[in-house]
């Protein structure tokens, strides 16, 4: 057995949904705390004044004063390839996609280069504390590849998929039902299940798939009943008109996916802005999770996801990123932006939900809760370090607060990547700032 490693800091982690339990009740915290590590599990945490006379000699002890250590982040939504045109000025969805987004995906058929923005992507990920991410690749075999063998290097645990899109899309971005059925089945007996990598079936969004490729989809799911669905619903209300026009049969936008049976468990949504009642029930009954992405919401003008109607149905949500509409890598500015889009509807945010949304109810919408998202004993070891000191006005901020619930308030509000002192995988630092 490898030997232990033992990490001593605050240490704060949520054991439930604060929206079913309580803010209090949710989190775990200590403020003198040790985590023991060995083999790329959690062995034990709780407070250092417990565990530290019982920790075997040859135990590596590292310290991190002024800090805190939290759940590695998860990312449900996020487009690896369109890491270079984040920031892309001026439009909404659809002439986002058609003047940015497409364009730049075409290079992905060049394995090299795809390789060498999945490097860039996932130092960014690492840099930002985020441990596991769903990812979307671009239409090409090779991005998918490519992406995962970059991924295996840190022993990162990792979902992808290979883009399906047949119709309503550029010439050089469009593929078959047939080939998209045969490049994702080759895909996921490459991939699905290797090291930590996991796999996602990926129409990129109704409007782009044909009833054929959507039938395939579905078809893919049925064989691999074990893989990931992940695509896009309801971001635009240009969008949502488009899919009406195009699915006239349909009840509406997520009636599309479910026509094709493309709802079920570790089925995750993207978006969700402009859902009704009956959506929010069915996505429910199914057991689907939305990706809560705030920072491209309101980067594109979307819409402001309603929070509190999913808690009223009781579906799943974790947050995403959505870059490269959405407009930071970091989990935690993706809180600072999820709190205020909460606002604007006269909803607050607290800061325990926020962490869950970023850890734990990632890895419930994700169905890896047995694995990610706290730090339990057992759990995969992958944790990050945040730094009370990061800048000047982080550190005489937080000179001000009165206990964890506001020193992780302003965490929130005023970090970013600068705020990560380390990030660990499987009980590996994978990332350490300066």
């Amino acid at each position: 057995m490898a030997t232990s490693k033992a990490f001593r800091s605050a240490i704060l982690h949520c054991q439930d949904d604060p929206a079913k339990v309580g803010f209090e009740q949710a989190i775990e915290y200590f403020e003198d705390g040790l985590l023991i590590v060995a083999d790329g599990q959690i062995q034990a945490v709780g407070p250092a004044s417990d565990l530290l006379p019982g920790l075997a000699a040859d135990t590596e002890l590292v310290e991190y004063p002024n800090g805190l250590i939290v759940p590695g982040f998860i990312d449900t939504h996020i487009h690896y390839p369109q890491t270079g045109m984040i920031a892309a000025y001026g439009e909404q969805l659809l002439d986002w996609l058609n003047n940015y987004t497409f364009p730049t995906e075409r290079h992905f058929a060049d394995k090299e280069h795809a390789r060498g923005v999945a490097k860039v992507f996932l130092q960014e990920l690492l840099r930002n504390g985020t441990t596991t991410a769903l990812v979307f690749g671009t239409m090409h075999k090779e991005s998918v590849d490519a992406f995962f063998e970059e991924a295996a290097r840190s022993n990162l645990r990792m979902i992808c998929g290979k883009v399906m899109m047949d119709r309503n899309a550029p010439d050089y971005l469009t593929d078959t039902p047939e080939s998209s059925y045969a490049d994702s089945k080759e895909l996921i007996e490459r991939w699905h299940g290797q090291g930590r990598a996991l796999y996602a079936v990926t129409p990129r969004f109704a409007p782009t798939s044909s009833e054929a490729q959507l039938s395939e989809a579905g078809r893919l799911l049925q064989e691999y009943p074990d893989v990931y669905l992940h695509t896009h619903l309801s971001e635009n209300k240009a969008e949502v008109e488009w899919v009406k026009a195009l699915f006239p049969q349909c009840s509406g936008y997520l009636d599309v996916y479910d026509h094709f049976g493309l709802l079920r468990p570790r089925a995750v949504y993207a978006h969700g802005i402009h859902l009704e009642d009956a959506e929010f029930k069915r996505l429910a009954e199914t057991d689907s999770a939305i990706a809560f992405c705030p920072t491209s919401n309101l980067f594109l003008g979307s819409g402001l996801f309603n929070l509190s109607k999913a808690e009223q149905y009781q579906v799943k949500v974790g947050l995403g990123t959505d870059v490269g509409a959405g407009t930071s890598f970091s989990l935690l500015q993706t809180m600072n932006e999820a709190y205020k889009t909460q606002q604007l509807q006269g909803r607050k945010l607290h800061p325990y939900k926020s962490l869950y949304l970023a850890t734990l109810g990632g890895a419930q919408a994700l169905h890896l809760e047995d694995k990610l998202g706290n730090l339990n004993p057992g759990k995969e070891a992958d944790f990050v370090v945040l730094d009370y000191q990061a800048t000047p006005l982080l550190d005489f901020r937080l000179q001000q607060a009165k206990d964890i619930e506001e020193r992780l308030f302003v965490l929130s509000i005023l970090g970013d990547d600068r705020a990560v002192k380390a990030t660990y995988a499987a009980g590996e630092c994978v990332h350490q700032r300066d």
